[in-house]
């Protein structure tokens, strides 16, 4: 079953972004270095909307996922 934690679309910084997905900065600006023709630069600190629905897109949306029977679970 998963479990859904809303995430506002709003503008962020990548300091706020790297919380929200439970990585370093330095990872984060990684991840971000490799879209970066379709992200565009950021203007100022923050990221616009336009911005992190497309990082939110490209990444996806972090949640948290509720494991009700272990036994499904293969390593």
């Amino acid at each position: 079953m998963k479990t859904e934690n809303a995430i506002r679309v709003k503008p962020y910084m990548p300091s706020e972004l790297s919380i929200i997905y439970t990585v370093s900065h330095p990872t984060l600006n990684r991840w971000l270095t490799s879209i970066k023709d379709k992200i565009g630069k950021r203007v100022g600190q923050y990221y616009s909307i336009k911005q992190v629905e497309i990082i939110f897109e490209h990444f996806g949306v972090p949640y948290d996922l509720e494991i009700t029977d272990r036994s499904k679970i293969q390593f």
